[in-house]
């Protein structure tokens, strides 16, 4: 095989449309944008969704419940994410859990939760803490400090 017998495989390269180039090209006159209406005219753009006039169905479908602008939204972390990436006597915050790519660099407030066990004395440092997580890290020999 040499450089010069190469060659695309069959149909794999086309031809663009010349459009609006005369009625004998087969494109020509509407340049097959078809006759009136809203799609054969320059610039038209038709949104997603759009049901032609019809009330769209995210107007149809009724709304349910209630959304707290307000609402604080927590990332959460388990003790035994801790006591396996954590040494004794580590400070435990946002900066650490980041650096190890433990919690997202999209971050929301830090919860500490009691799921799993821990045996080594760390300062974890949060915005709150489950009742049974603070209990765990104080019996094993760690502080406890709260953020604002």
């Amino acid at each position: 095989m040499k450089l010069h017998e190469l060659s695309p495989n069959p149909g794999s390269r086309q031809r663009r449309k010349r459009v609006g180039r005369g009625d004998s090209s087969g494109l020509g006159k509407t340049a097959g944008r078809g006759e009136k209406g809203q799609k054969s005219r320059t610039g038209a753009k038709i949104r997603p969704f759009f049901e032609g006039g019809q009330i769209p169905l995210f107007r149809r479908l009724p709304k349910r419940g209630f959304k707290n602008a307000d609402r604080i939204i927590y990332t959460l972390v388990n003790l035994n994410i801790l006591e396996e990436n954590f040494n004794a006597g580590d400070v435990v915050d946002v900066a650490a859990l980041q650096e190890k790519n433990l919690i997202g660099k999209k971050f929301f407030a830090l919860k500490i939760l009691a799921n799993g066990e821990i045996s080594k004395a760390l300062t974890v440092k949060a915005e709150k803490f489950s009742e049974a997580a603070k209990a765990k890290i104080e019996a094993a020999g760690g502080k406890v400090e709260v953020i604002d």
